[in-house]
């Protein structure tokens, strides 16, 4: 089993979506490292801290989970979605997606500058100077620590 965190603008999805729709496919990807971990590296029933980004007070609001493997991202051949890629066909799709479902919204959010502070949690990547991907790979250790610090509030 691995372990994610996945940013999403919470005036597009947020997790309040997510928890009203039950699940969702994950679109709208267009990073090539990003689109690698959803094709080769997300398994079912991997975990997912859900990341409100771009916003007033970023950080992770929940738990979702994988529940579909990759499959070719449909926005990609619509030519009305921003996401739309001229250069991907039926044929040979360039994006992919995965589905994921609900599974917690915490009470309290765990905020990207209590990230930043908790030396506990030093090596994330979300912490990173310049680290912008929207899918990013979580160590097993620091997704106990949060899941058992967000259960606690």
């Amino acid at each position: 089993m691995k372990y994610w965190l996945m940013k999403s603008e919470p005036d597009v999805f947020s997790i309040d979506d997510l928890k009203k729709e039950k699940k969702s496919w994950w679109t709208g990807v267009r990073n090539y490292q990003a689109r690698n971990f959803m094709t080769q590296d997300m398994r079912l029933g991997d975990f997912i801290f859900f990341y409100h980004s771009s916003c007033e007070v970023p950080g992770i609001v929940g738990l979702a989970r994988i529940c579909s493997l990759a499959q070719p991202d449909p926005t990609q051949f619509d030519k009305k979605s921003e996401y739309y890629d001229k250069k991907s066909s039926f044929e040979k799709p360039i994006w992919n997606c995965t589905q994921v479902e609900f599974v917690e919204k915490f009470k309290q959010l765990f905020s990207l500058a209590e990230i930043k502070t908790d030396p506990q949690l030093s090596s994330m990547l979300v912490i990173k100077k310049g680290m912008r991907l929207s899918i990013q790979p979580v160590d097993k250790k620091d997704y106990d620590y949060i899941l058992n610090k967000c259960s606690h509030r």
